[in-house]
């Protein structure tokens, strides 16, 4: 589920997800929490109503630390996940190994880029050493690629191609149209849009987001009210070996 933003965002995945994974059979359920705190951050009882409604990981980005109040979260609930890139020491993890709720185990990996955002270790090599750590029996691995450059986001698809089952990206709020499964098994999209108000400018109300690019000068950004829809990918990957059979995008709107 592409980036869960604000208030808007939280309405739907609580009034449409439930049904959602009921119709559809979904196994499992990850979705980037970052932007749900009124678009900055998130709180300990967001990321938890986030988890009652269905989603089995959370994943992070820029924004992970933007609400000081998670900090201390994070060794209470290891499904919420910040870019594993981040330097080694701080809170939490980038790495979450579990089971379906059919005993199906899988992994979810968070990494950030590094082009035209904050300067973190190579998320390349951070990958390999996080692959390391999951069990050998583990063959479903889902990797959020939250960065800006889609050459960066492609580039990662490339590179774990084969080795891992989707890398799926992240942080723009806008969904790209290029899902395909690589040739090495490995499902690809390089961003899974926006879960929340698309009446905006990836999320904020337009009048602040424009003043800011006409005038250059600070503004209060809000998140915006209107149009609320759901982005979302669903994948076929064999348990067995760990490759995708398929990707395809699937968009929800509030009812």
């Amino acid at each position: 589920m592409g980036d869960i933003v604000g208030s808007p965002g939280r309405k739907i995945v609580h009034d449409r997800l439930a049904d959602i994974l009921t119709q559809r059979r979904v196994d499992l359920c990850i979705a980037n929490g970052e932007n749900s705190a009124s678009g900055f951050g998130i709180t300990p009882r967001l990321a938890e109503e986030l988890f009652s409604c269905g989603i089995e990981v959370l994943t992070g980005g820029n924004h992970i630390w933007d609400r000081k109040e998670i900090l201390d979260f994070f060794p209470h609930e290891p499904r919420l996940l910040r870019p594993a890139n981040f330097p080694n020491g701080l809170p939490g993890a980038g790495l979450y190994v579990g089971k379906t709720k059919t005993g199906i185990g899988y992994a979810v990996m968070n990494l950030q880029g590094r082009t035209f955002m904050a300067s973190l270790d190579d998320p390349f090599r951070t990958a390999d050493r996080e692959r390391a750590k999951i069990p050998a029996d583990v063959k479903v691995i889902v990797v959020d690629m939250h960065a800006e450059a889609t050459s960066e986001k492609q580039a990662m698809g490339w590179y774990l191609d084969g080795k891992v089952s989707a890398v799926l990206g992240t942080h723009t709020h806008v969904p790209t149209a290029d899902e395909h499964v690589l040739p090495g098994g490995t499902a690809y999209i390089t961003d899974a849009g926006m879960t929340g108000p698309h009446d905006s400018v990836i999320g904020m109300e337009k009048q602040g987001v424009l003043q800011r690019f006409l005038d250059a000068m600070p503004a209060r950004f809000v998140v915006a009210e209107g149009d609320v829809q759901m982005n979302t990918v669903l994948l076929d990957i064999d348990e067995s070996t760990g490759r995708a059979r398929s990707i395809q995008r699937l968009n929800f709107r509030l009812d």
